[in-house]
């Protein structure tokens, strides 16, 4: 017995040595990937950690989570008349069991955060899960629209009814539906941010940024007139 326990042990360490070669090989080649998608944008790409994102965008509680905060595989560039930011992100959280054991867990994610050259409002728009439907039963319910189809499948809230309606018109809404739906944010001020669950490949940033460009494009000219001009629109309840 002693025998099959160290054999075990044995084929244990080989496959996650093996584990962490595949791991480390298919790193360097997203690695590459990015670099290589970067430098077709004419992008400025870097690999190494960045520790001032959470600084630099703290409206956005995505950045804002856990510990040890940091992005990596940085990419910045304009975007038509747009700069954007393009990035992995890290972050991690600790959970202790019934006898006290403490384990870290590491979570990291991509994003991309855009310049829009506006200023926003407030406005969260993401896919509608089932708690979501479940919260609405007790009144805690998000922004309905004409479209059924668009209010069915997803989740919008912002403090001014009227700064969401205006941004999800007909158009914006018809080109959620046939979109990736990935979750977006505005925040008060210039900024947008997309984000996943996961790490993305260099065909998913380029499709997060054309949603996200989709999305600003289709705001109604007049509005981006005024919203380039004032700082108070929409105004206040």
């Amino acid at each position: 017995m002693p025998g099959l326990f160290f054999l075990l042990f044995i084929g244990f360490v080989v496959v996650a040595i093996i584990l962490a070669v595949l791991g480390s090989v298919g790193a360097k080649k997203r690695r590459e990937q990015l670099a290589a998608w970067a430098r077709a944008r004419d992008w400025h790409y870097s690999e190494g950690e960045v520790s001032s994102l959470e600084d630099r965008w703290p409206q956005f509680d995505q950045l804002q989570r856990g510990d040890n905060r940091y992005g990596f595989n940085v990419m910045r560039g304009r975007q038509d008349h747009r700069e954007a930011f393009a990035f992995d992100y890290h972050y991690q959280t600790t959970s202790t069991d019934s006898k006290g054991r403490r384990t870290t867990h590491h979570h990291e994610f991509s994003a991309i955060v855009i310049d829009s050259g506006l200023e926003l409002t407030n406005l969260f728009i993401r896919p509608e899960g089932l708690f979501d439907k479940v919260t609405g039963i007790f009144g805690v319910d998000d922004i309905d629209f004409e479209s059924a189809e668009f209010s069915r499948a997803f989740w919008v809230r912002s403090p001014v009814k009227r700064w969401a309606y205006d941004v999800l018109h007909q158009e914006t809404m018809e080109y959620l539906l046939h979109s990736s739906r990935l979750p977006i944010k505005f925040e008060d001020g210039p900024y947008v941010i997309v984000w996943g669950s996961h790490k993305w490949d260099a065909p998913q940033f380029e499709d997060a940024l054309r949603y996200a460009d989709g999305i600003l494009d289709r705001i109604p000219k007049d509005i981006r007139k005024e919203l380039r001009n004032r700082a108070d629109y929409p105004p206040p309840i």
